[in-house]
């Protein structure tokens, strides 16, 4: 018996799930109708606050695959501190989160800069039972995480793709050694693939399953 498969989360997350793929079917029919390529063209520009706002009613989701490796990583390392850059709906945070009680406690430190998505997982964070190990930082990543930060054993990259390299300036002080470092989408920022990707860099670095960059911090 676990968290992650059993209720209240494991019907949570289902429908989610669901909800989630109803939004980005309905992105896509949206995408469809601009130019070529232009929302990733939006993702990775500088007016990433415009583009994000834009879709502000899109799950934006973790596939269900990355959301269980974050937990299956969370619980064989026996993370207790952990980070996430881009809460949205909190598909991502309720695993990270399972895998931190299932380990007997800890923290998740997530951030959104949009309040709407911040209410909605909120009350998905307490509908499952888990927002006693989750402290949501509402505002800029760039300014929610430039403080008070644990030595992390986890983190999620998963908001703004222009900012992974400033938001790993940031946390990387604080990793721990064997610290595991998971980037959804990675490719729409060559500059964090070619960091983590460099050995010299200190890290170790694989991509995984398509669309998800899986790194460890090795000094």
């Amino acid at each position: 018996m676990n968290t992650l498969t059993t209720a209240p989360l494991a019907p949570l997350l289902k429908r989610l799930f669901a909800d989630a793929e109803a939004s980005t079917a309905k992105m896509r029919q949206e995408r469809a109708n601009s130019p070529a390529d232009s929302a990733a063209r939006g993702a990775q520009s500088d007016d990433y606050l415009a583009f994000y706002s834009r879709y502000k009613d899109y799950h934006l989701a973790v596939s269900p695959q990355t959301g269980t490796l974050m937990y299956m990583l969370a619980r064989s390392m026996a993370a207790r501190n952990a980070i996430e850059f881009g809460t949205s709906f909190g598909i991502s945070t309720l695993h990270i989160a399972a895998a931190l009680k299932d380990n007997g406690g800890g923290r998740i430190i997530t951030t959104e800069f949009e309040p709407s998505k911040i209410a909605h997982a909120r009350q998905n964070l307490q509908a499952a039972k888990l927002q006693h190990l989750v402290e949501i930082r509402e505002g800029d990543a760039l300014q929610t995480l430039a403080r008070d930060l644990p030595q992390i054993d986890l983190v999620l990259l998963d908001g703004a793709k222009p900012l992974y390299v400033k938001v790993l300036d940031l946390i990387e002080p604080h990793l721990r050694g064997g610290a595991m470092i998971v980037a959804d989408n990675a490719d729409w920022c060559p500059e964090y693939l070619a960091r983590v990707r460099d050995p010299g860099n200190g890290y170790l670095s694989v991509p995984f399953a398509g669309d998800v960059e899986l790194s460890m911090r090795v000094t």
